[in-house]
């Protein structure tokens, strides 16, 4: 993760440079040492003051200021340096960098760097389009530079197109790819997410409060961590992660066989989803009418136990569950650990401050089969997912 690493954030001249500042925030909060380095044409966009308040550190503009007497700015930059990312990338410095041309603080910095190198384009669509324009990016994605694609909508010029600067938060998940450890390299990772739907009519369902954060974390913990991610999704409302391949899904019954379907795949399987283990026993055609009756019964019946059902079949694959609770919180866990047959399980109480559904944060203890608890305070979910990923590498065997 960005923990501790050290990110040079190069801003070009164009209108999104205002996003940039959003993005170092956000580098900033996830723990990095974020420098910045501007063109003369980025200054009139956004004040380095700017930057320079919200990342701890000097802003660099100018290509022959000293660091320190023995110095030489972009070379110390680009030498410390364990990811760059340009944002925004205008046509014209990745038509600098594409051709070998160093005539600023930025381009010099990039050209000699020898750490992965994130481009984030944004121009007019026109220019986005231009063939010239495509020859530069293809030369530098073939000597092993790294792009995000522009977002389509209307741009600052009155364009409608392709050429829009993605959202910070995109980018910030984008180029965590870049910068984390590759420990899962060649291993397969399967993760559960969201809630599950039972209809009960057209209209109506069962659900529960789970928002998939703290599976999505996950997904993407592992895809940084160099996994191939496969992310069985119930209904949420987050964006997908990038390259994670995705299989939608809405019911319990659906989940099931979605991961039953694809578990001989993995060699990791995390069940972070909250899964409904009741649905009604007949769904209605049209809607329920409440006419003039003061209350209602409905008859449920048992959803498929994807987790005991994993544990039976899974073969060569550690299987990790997880259980929110609201009382006895170790003594259910270990339960369900036994009971399901699981590798590791995440318990946290959905009652705890900071731990609950739809959070940012959560407050976890992870058990493993040999009775070991390991505790954890209140953190991000990014962090949360990182954590468990050192326990799940930690338990795979390096021949596998």
């Amino acid at each position: 993760m960005y923990r501790e690493k050290r990110i040079l954030l190069g801003v070009s001249g164009g209108i999104a440079a205002y996003k940039a500042v959003e993005l170092l925030r956000l580098l900033v909060k996830a723990g990095a040492d974020v420098h910045v380095v501007m063109t003369r044409n980025a200054c009139e966009f956004v004040a380095p003051l700017t930057f320079q308040t919200l990342s701890g550190n000097p802003v660099h503009c100018e290509l022959f200021n000293l660091i320190q007497e023995r110095e030489i700015g972009h070379i110390s930059l680009a030498d410390r340096a364990d990811l760059c990312i340009v944002a925004p990338a205008t046509a014209n410095v990745i038509g600098k960098v594409a051709n070998g041309i160093a005539d600023d603080l930025l381009t010099t910095t990039l050209m000699a760097t020898k750490a992965p190198v994130l481009f984030v384009p944004a121009m007019n669509v026109n220019m986005w389009d231009n063939p010239l324009y495509r020859q530069n990016q293809e030369r530098l994605v073939h000597h092993g530079y790294h792009f995000m694609t522009p977002a389509v909508g209307e741009l600052a010029c009155g364009w409608e197109g392709q050429g829009k600067l993605p959202e910070p938060a995109a980018i910030f998940d984008f180029a965590q790819d870049l910068v984390g450890s590759r420990d899962l390299a060649g291993r397969t990772v399967l993760v559960t997410a969201g809630p599950t739907r039972e209809e009960l009519d057209p209209v109506r369902y069962l659900s529960n409060h789970s928002s998939g954060k703290m599976g999505y974390a996950i997904a993407r913990a592992a895809r940084n961590r160099g996994a191939r991610v496969i992310l069985v999704s119930g209904p949420v409302a987050l964006a997908p992660p990038e390259k994670v391949e995705l299989v939608r899904v809405d019911t319990a019954r659906e989940m099931h066989a979605a991961v039953l379907a694809r578990c001989d795949e993995a060699d990791v399987v995390v069940k972070a989803a909250a899964v409904a283990d009741f649905r009604p026993a007949e769904r209605a055609a049209g809607k329920m009418k409440k006419g003039d009756r003061q209350q209602t019964t409905l008859e449920l019946v048992r959803n498929p136990d994807i987790l005991a059902d994993l544990g039976r079949r899974r073969g060569k694959a550690l299987l990790v569950g997880f259980a929110a609770e609201t009382d006895d919180l170790l003594e259910n866990a270990r339960k369900k650990l036994c009971d399901k047959g699981l590798d590791l399980i995440v318990a946290n109480d959905v009652t705890e401050p900071g731990a609950g559904f739809g959070q940012e944060t959560n407050i976890v203890r992870i058990l493993d089969c040999n009775g070991t608890v390991e505790t954890f305070p209140c953190l991000p979910k990014d962090e949360v997912a990182y954590r468990l990923l050192d326990l799940v590498r930690q338990r795979l065997s390096p021949g596998e």
